[in-house]
């Protein structure tokens, strides 16, 4: 068995370090308390901005998987294990795209999604684990997600992706112990928390921006959005029948009830704007979308409805 790596000192770590004002915090007042936190979540939400560029890395690599068929496998433990999930839970609805195409991995398992597993993000065996049952390969992306950029499940997880040929990324508030070997390293430097260690706050708020930021491109840049819309809802509900007859209204140029019988009748966004775009039947405009791949700007590019958009990456 290889011999456990062994992490850094936690004094070492800027998340780990007393912010300023942390002295005060238990006898300031409720407004006071309240502005110092919102002046740090401005603080983070700062601190992406000045990791664009490798987040925007990341983004690609993400974006390729899925254009290829792949995956987006993301690995996290504690708060970073519940921010993954929740990303990759969003998804499928949003996106349409089959729960199976982005997954999160978070130490301890389903369980540690609702309570704290202790201990859960030192085992590196149950890394390898989880993410071998997956089988990942090259048309993969791995995103590990770590405040502190060396937690053991996530290490773990990111070493066997390599090995497997996946591609990998890592998201990080502090800098790790060592360079991590892994395609992109996107290290997102919030600084000390208020709550000294408490990477739920700052930290987190972080991830979940540049998992929003992943996601969203990688789906955006695959056909899974069209003008700024969710071209692939699906309306399973009351609020996202609204909406999709909404978006087929807007997209589609017709009025409020045309657009209401399209969606009934299509049963999705997608389709149901193609129809109304093309003024065809369901079946007609079917056989159209798959001969353009699903993507709805290259359809109405062909038949010169709208001048195609290229996408930049």
């Amino acid at each position: 068995m290889a011999p456990r790596r062994q992490p850094r000192a936690l004094g070492s770590r800027t998340t780990e370090k007393v912010h300023p004002l942390a002295e005060q915090l238990d006898r300031m007042s409720a407004g006071a308390f309240l502005r110092a936190m919102h002046a740090e979540d401005r603080r983070a939400v700062a601190a992406v901005g000045r990791a664009l560029p490798a987040l925007r890395r990341a983004a690609e690599l993400a974006a390729d998987s899925i254009a290829r068929g792949g995956r987006i496998i993301y690995a996290g433990a504690g708060s970073s294990g519940r921010i993954a999930a929740l990303d990759a839970a969003e998804c499928p609805p949003t996106f349409a795209v089959p729960p199976r195409r982005v997954v999160a991995l978070a130490a301890g398992g389903p369980r540690a999604l609702r309570r704290a597993v202790e201990g859960a993000e030192d085992d590196r065996t149950a890394g390898a684990r989880a993410l071998d049952r997956l089988r990942p390969g090259p048309r993969d992306t791995v995103v590990g997600i770590s405040a502190s950029g060396d937690t053991p499940f996530v290490a773990s997880v990111l070493e066997t992706a390599r090995r497997r040929g996946a591609a990998t990324a890592l998201v990080c508030a502090a800098a790790p112990g060592s360079r991590p070997r892994v395609d992109v390293l996107v290290r997102i430097d919030t600084g000390p928390e208020l709550l000294a260690g408490s990477t739920r706050l700052k930290a987190a708020t972080a991830a979940k921006l540049a998992l929003n930021a992943i996601s969203t491109w990688a789906m955006a840049s695959t056909g899974h959005v069209f003008r700024g819309r969710m071209i692939a809802l699906r309306p399973t509900s009351a609020k996202l029948r609204a909406r999709a007859e909404r978006i087929v209204a807007e997209l589609s140029r017709v009025s409020a009830p045309r657009a209401a019988r399209l969606v009934a009748e299509a049963g999705e966004v997608r389709l149901a704007v193609a129809m109304g775009l093309l003024g065809a039947d369901r079946a007609t405009a079917r056989r159209a979308l798959r001969v353009a791949g699903g993507d709805i700007g290259a359809l109405l590019s062909e038949v010169g409805k709208v001048p195609a958009a290229p996408h930049r990456r």
